[in-house]
């Protein structure tokens, strides 16, 4: 597996930056109007989803960020074609010369990237066989891919594992199955979907995820040619058809990178118009948003966040799936919390190891203590485990400049953020790892008024 300042110089190297060290001078609100383009989490899984189909797609609203490099160099050592014009976040991708691809090219590819292990049910329907390579991704928790794997051998898959990495094969094709998840996992259920729309039979999948970004794979799948079903308990059906086509398809907003900005707009006491951001996928956030003080409008084109001019209100967070407070949204909410009066507490109960982004903040003067127990109003899965889960904010604190190591992404331009309010200059390294989900982020930022100086 490759290495944190590896993988920060890959994703910056993809995303054209010149430097993987960016000095900020702090202090200044941000100010303007940024355009938020299609979600990491699902443009992504949405370019996979081609490999189902036996014409062309074309997906829209595409943002140029490292990850969909990341998948379309996979998809194009697997034989399909694509086109990405980034101007207009048009991509056209062409499965019809899917190929079989060596694990060196797709580990060549792949990087510590975790999208492989959903390739693995469209290559199984298109080639009878997948190889996955050790997986990667942000250092926020335990990620097994265990259920992917028991998952893809309720199918009928056959699993082999390798030094190099894991082969399947499906050698009497896949079946439809019935499956239970403990946990309604987002990726768990991309894999289920994105395997089960062409397998044989009736797949019934209880305790799915119901993320927007999980409805807008539906709907790419259902414009393939998919048959399926959504209920309000939690359970997806999904009909196995022999064949699926082509798609055009314009990508849900990303609402984890319009409540970065959103964050951004309150810790900085600024105000920045998102463009693309839309209320309905939002409502949670927008919720917590004004319970701690922040300011918004709704408009038909985006959402304008601002500080209010006085000060911020401490909140009590817990994480949750949709539609709860999502997990990716808490890291830049914190930085704002550190400006609020009194003690804002954030019950994390999606991924285990998500508060090791606040060392830095202390470092810099915020006053915030972490808990092993669950400080909310429930226990979760993570209680009695000696996992470091809740954390307690008390403020308001000034924060000063200082050296900092992005940890991953969400904490990564949590980092900003707080670079950005802190008195004095930061310097902050590992930023390449950023552009995995925030479009041109330094453009934008020097758009919105930063001050910063990228190193040679």
């Amino acid at each position: 597996m490759s290495t944190l300042t590896e993988d920060a110089a890959r994703f910056a190297k993809f995303s054209g930056l010149e430097a993987d060290t960016i000095t900020f001078n702090g202090g200044q609100p941000l100010n303007g109007r940024v355009l938020v383009r299609g979600a990491k989490n699902f443009v992504t899984k949405a370019m996979v989803a081609a490999l189902l189909g036996d014409s062309p797609s074309v997906l829209r609203n595409v943002p140029d960020i490292s990850d969909v490099r990341i998948v379309a160099g996979l998809l194009g050592v697997h034989g399909v074609t694509i086109s990405h014009n980034v101007e207009t976040g048009e991509v056209h991708l062409d499965p019809t010369k899917v190929k079989s691809a060596h694990m060196a090219e797709i580990n060549a590819h792949a990087g510590s990237s975790r999208i492989p292990i959903l390739f693995c049910g469209p290559l199984l329907h298109q080639l009878g066989e997948a190889f996955i390579p050790d997986l990667g991704g942000c250092r926020i928790g335990d990620r097994p891919i265990d259920f992917h794997l028991s998952a893809l051998r309720s199918f009928g898959a056959v699993v082999d594992k390798l030094p190099e990495g894991i082969h399947l094969t499906a050698p009497n094709g896949l079946l439809g199955a019935k499956i239970t998840l403990d946990y309604p996992s987002v990726g768990a259920t991309e894999q289920v979907l994105l395997t089960a729309v062409r397998a044989q039979g009736l797949t019934e999948l209880s305790n799915a995820a119901i993320e927007p970004e999980i409805m807008d794979l539906i709907n790419v799948l259902q414009k393939m040619g998919a048959i399926i079903s959504v209920d309000a308990d939690r359970v997806i059906r999904i009909e196995g058809v022999p064949n699926l086509h082509g798609y055009d398809h314009k990508s849900i907003f990303d609402r984890n990178e319009a409540a970065s900005w959103a964050a951004a707009a309150l810790a900085t006491q600024g105000d920045i118009f998102v463009e693309g951001a839309r209320q309905p996928e939002m409502l949670t956030f927008l919720n917590v948003f004004r319970k701690a003080g922040g300011k918004f409008e709704i408009h038909d084109d985006g959402i304008r966040f601002f500080h209010p001019g006085e000060s911020l209100s401490p909140v009590v967070i817990e994480t949750d799936v949709h539609p709860g407070f999502m997990t990716d949204w808490q890291q830049p909410l914190v930085v704002a919390l550190t400006q609020a009066t009194g003690v804002s507490i954030v019950h994390e109960t999606v991924y285990e190891q998500r508060f090791g982004f606040t060392e830095a903040l202390v470092k810099m003067g915020a006053t915030i203590e972490l808990h092993r127990e669950c400080l909310g109003g429930q226990k979760c899965r993570f209680g009695q485990q000696n996992f470091v889960h809740s954390a307690v904010i008390s403020g308001p604190s000034k924060l000063t400049g200082a050296d900092i190591e992005v940890p991953d992404l969400r904490g990564g331009f949590s980092h900003l953020i707080a670079a950005l309010m802190a008195k004095g200059h930061s310097r902050v390294s590992n930023v390449g790892i950023i552009a995995r989900g925030y479009e041109n982020f330094l453009a934008k930022l020097r758009t919105l008024g930063a001050e910063f100086e990228v190193e040679n």
